[in-house]
C-alpha cells in the first residue's frame, strides 16, 4: 500500500481534476443544449436495436465511469504518464463535442417504467443533465477506452481480468440502459483509440528532416493506397466505410515515411520489459498495416536461410521464431512487429526503424550503442522483418567498429557471403560508412 501511494504527483493530478472536470461538464452540456434547440434533429438505428434488452441496474456500471474518470487520473506514475492521459480525456471531450454538433443525432426510443426506487433515482438524476442528443461518436465509450487503458496498465495480473469484466459493463451498459444507439459505439471506439494514438506517452519526437529518394517513393505509394481507399469508402458507402480502417493506416504509415519516423508506430524503443511493445491503439489502429506486413514477410520468409553468424557470437536474421542459440540476446530493428516472442526473457533492446530506407546518423548510433550493451553479456542476434536491409547495415557497422573490417563496403562483402540475398542499396551503404568515419572508430587494415 505503501509503494502505491508512494512518489505519484498527487498535486498534479488533483489540478488537472479541476480543469478537466468543469471542462467536460461545460463542453457536453453546450453540446447537448445547442442540439436540443435545433428543429429535426435526427436519428440513426438499425432495426433489429429494438430487440435489446433494457436493464435498469446496467445503470451502476454506466455511473461508474464518472468515478473512474477522476481516479484514472490518480494512478499515474509520472508527470509524464499524467500529462499524455490528461490531453487524451481533454482531446476526447473535443473531438467527441464536435461530432456532436457537426452531426447532431438524438436517442429514438423511449424508456419504459422503471419499478425499482433506487434505479429510478439514477435514471433521473441523469437526465436531469444528460438530455438524448449527445449520441456519434459516444464520449462514453471514448473515454471508456481511455480509462480502460490506464486501469489495465496499472491493475496487478491477478486482478486484470476484474478491470476487463468490468470496463465491458460498462460498454455494455450504453445500450443496455437505452442511451446509445449501435452507431454511438461503433464511432466512440474508434475515436478513443485516435485520441490514445494521437498523444502517445513517450511523445512526437522522430521527425526526419531530411528524406532520401526511397522514403518519398514509399510515402507516395502507402499514400495513394490509402487514399484511394478512403475515397472509395465515402463514394461507395454502406459496408464499404470498413474500407476506411486500412485506408487510415496506410496514410499513417506514409506520415511516417514523410519524415515522422518510425512513431507513428509507436514501438517503445530501449530495453526493459515494456521495451518492443506497441501501445493498444497503434496495434488497432495500424491492424490492416502489420497484417499486410505479415503476410509479406510470411511469402518471403520461407526462401530465405536461417541466422547466420557473421562473426562469433554475432547473428544476423529476420524477426527470429526462435533463437539461434539459447542465451542468445536479440537487438530488434523492426518497428512494423511487435517483440517476438522468442526473445521474451532474454537480454533485449529495440532500435526501431522505418523498412526498406537507410537509416540516419542517429538510428545507427543507438543501434550501436544497444548491440554493445547486449554484446557485454553474451552473443547477440541482430534483426529485422527479413534480415535483408537494416539489420545488415547495423550488422556491418557492429563489424566494422568491432575491428573486424576496414569499412562497411568490406563488411558487406563478407555479409553477402554468409548471407546471400542482402539488398542494401549504395547510398545506404555510403551513409552508414560515412557514420563510422564520422565516429573516429579504429579501422584494421
Amino acid at each position: 500500500m505503501r509503494r502505491f501511494f508512494a512518489h505519484r504527483p498527487w498535486g498534479r493530478a488533483l489540478a488537472w481534476l479541476c480543469v478537466l472536470g468543469p471542462f467536460f461538464f461545460l463542453s457536453y452540456g453546450f453540446a447537448n443544449h445547442y442540439t436540443a434547440s435545433l428543429s429535426g434533429v435526427e436519428s440513426f438505428a438499425f432495426a433489429w436495436e429494438r430487440h435489446i434488452p433494457f436493464w435498469p441496474w446496467t445503470i451502476i456500471p454506466y455511473w461508474s465511469i464518472d468515478f473512474l474518470y477522476g481516479a484514472s487520473l490518480f494512478l499515474c506514475l509520472t508527470k509524464r504518464e499524467l500529462d499524455a492521459h490528461a490531453w487524451r480525456l481533454a482531446l476526447a471531450s473535443c473531438l467527441c463535442v464536435a461530432g456532436f454538433l457537426l452531426f447532431p443525432l438524438r436517442f429514438s426510443f423511449e424508456r419504459p417504467e422503471i419499478g425499482q426506487p433506487f434505479f429510478h433515482w439514477l435514471f433521473a438524476v441523469l437526465g436531469s443533465f444528460d438530455l438524448p442528443y449527445n449520441q456519434a461518436p459516444s464520449l462514453h465509450i471514448c473515454l471508456l477506452f481511455i480509462i480502460w487503458e490506464r486501469f489495465a496498465h496499472h491493475s496487478p495480473p491477478r486482478l486484470r481480468p476484474l478491470t476487463h469484466i468490468w470496463a465491458l459493463l460498462i460498454g455494455i451498459s450504453v445500450l443496455t440502459t437505452w442511451q446509445h444507439h449501435v452507431i454511438d459505439v461503433i464511432t466512440g471506439l474508434p475515436a478513443g483509440l485516435l485520441c490514445c494514438y494521437l498523444v502517445p506517452e513517450e511523445g512526437w519526437h522522430c521527425w526526419r528532416s531530411s528524406l532520401p529518394d526511397q522514403a518519398r517513393k514509399l510515402a507516395w505509394r502507402y499514400g495513394a493506397i490509402g487514399a484511394a481507399l478512403t475515397a472509395a469508402a465515402v463514394v461507395a458507402r454502406g459496408w464499404a466505410w470498413l474500407l476506411l480502417w486500412p485506408g487510415f493506416a496506410l496514410l499513417l504509415v506514409a506520415a511516417g515515411y514523410l519524415g515522422l519516423g518510425p512513431g507513428v508506430l509507436q514501438k517503445t524503443a530501449g530495453t526493459g520489459e515494456r521495451a518492443g511493445l506497441r501501445s493498444v491503439a497503434a496495434r488497432w489502429l495500424l491492424a490492416p498495416y502489420e497484417f499486410g506486413a505479415r503476410w509479406y514477410r510470411a511469402r518471403f520468409f520461407a526462401y530465405l536461410p536461417g541466422p547466420a553468424e557473421l562473426a562469433p557470437g554475432l547473428w544476423l536474421g529476420g524477426y527470429p521464431s526462435a533463437l539461434p542459440v539459447p542465451d542468445c540476446g536479440v537487438l530488434d530493428l523492426t518497428s512494423e512487429y511487435p517483440r517476438a516472442p522468442a526473445g521474451m526473457g532474454r537480454p533485449y533492446a529495440a532500435v526501431p526503424m522505418l523498412d526498406l530506407v537507410p537509416p540516419t546518423h542517429e538510428e545507427l548510433a543507438k543501434a550501436l550503442e544497444a548491440f554493445a550493451m547486449l554484446r557485454r553479456q553474451g552473443p547477440v542476434i541482430v534483426h529485422c522483418a527479413l534480415g535483408l536491409t537494416r539489420s545488415v547495415l547495423v550488422a556491418a557497422c557492429a563489424l566494422v567498429r568491432e575491428g573486424r573490417f576496414a569499412d562497411v563496403t568490406a563488411a558487406l562483402a563478407h555479409i553477402a557471403v554468409l548471407r546471400p540475398g542482402i539488398t542494401v542499396s549504395a547510398p545506404a551503404a555510403a551513409l552508414a560508412d560515412e557514420f563510422m568515419r564520422s565516429t573516429g572508430d579504429t579501422h584494421v587494415g
